[in-house]
């Protein structure tokens, strides 16, 4: 090779490794870009919460604490006698998301561990039947869903909102494609074979291989029920009334609005949040990405 070869070479190499370097740069500034965009509204919440409504109504959005966050407290307590009880709402928004959550994906993956490891005649069509499920919104059940918990006295219970979460179809489906990769049918027939009951297989091979999805789908799941609202509105009432719905409920007089009182209990609901997503991060991007690329 001559020497002026060699120089091409180096001058490509250079070339490409500062092509590489920018793209790199780019690609970090959006990604930084991005993660501003998402943490600065939980931010302005956090801040807003420790300010006063009147600095609220002079400046909506600020980025340094201020130093009224007691005062807004001691608001907030003016306002049990309207019905805001945080430490009830904690609880029950807590019972209902929970449950449904545990509800929701237990029997998702159960249903999954169905279709992925028997063999039965109506499976493709139960599965399309899910998938078919999927497309329906929600909106156009509530009617006939509100009537039907009416007439079965269920209303201002926990029941209407753990009972449903048992048939999640978009878990179904996500639990079944991460599966199919994951668990090794061999697995469960020298199970069999050993003496393992169905159950026991599933409890104690099946469920541990899906850790990563169940982690992931749980986050969704905690936070969904969590955030509900329509429903408990309509459906819950007293002290059986969850968090979110109380802190609808916040309002000043005719006079005057306690924004800063109304941050500061949009930032108590939004904590619960806060620690099940840090508890179960390590999961979420594993369980995303192996659920989608495998399956």
């Amino acid at each position: 090779m001559s020497k002026t070869d060699k120089m091409i070479i180096a001058s490509g190499k250079k070339k490409n490794s500062a092509a590489n370097t920018a793209m790199t740069v780019f690609v970090y500034v959006v990604c930084i870009l991005i993660a501003i965009l998402c943490i600065f509204p939980f931010w302005a919440m956090i801040v807003n919460a420790t300010r006063s409504s009147a600095e609220i109504q002079q400046r909506a959005v600020a980025l340094i604490p201020s130093s009224n966050l007691m005062q807004n407290y001691k608001v907030l307590q003016k306002y049990e006698s309207s019905g805001f009880r945080p430490l009830i709402g904690f609880k029950n928004s807590m019972i209902i998301s929970t449950l449904a959550t545990v509800c929701s994906v237990y029997f998702s993956t159960l249903t999954a561990y169905a279709i992925v490891v028997y063999d039965w005649k109506l499976k493709r069509a139960f599965f399309s039947f899910v998938m078919a499920v999927m497309m329906v919104p929600g909106q156009i059940v509530v009617v006939g869903f509100y009537q039907m918990i009416f007439k079965v006295h269920l209303n201002n219970t926990f029941l209407p909102f753990i009972i449903p979460a048992i048939a999640a179809p978009s878990m179904v489906f996500f639990m079944k494609q991460y599966m199919e990769p994951s668990l090794s049918l061999e697995i469960v027939q020298s199970a069999r074979i050993d003496g393992a009951k169905e159950f026991f297989t599933f409890n104690m091979i099946a469920l541990p291989i899906m850790k990563p999805a169940i982690a992931t789908q749980a986050i969704f799941s905690f936070v969904s029920n969590w955030n509900q609202l329509f429903l408990p509105l309509i459906l819950l009432k007293g002290d059986k009334r969850t968090m979110p719905v109380m802190v609808s409920l916040l309002k000043g007089d005719i006079y005057r609005t306690e924004y800063g009182s109304i941050y500061l209990g949009l930032t108590l609901t939004v904590l619960p949040l806060f620690i099940v997503y840090f508890a179960l991060s390590k999961y979420i991007i594993a369980g995303v990405a192996l659920g989608s690329v495998k399956g």
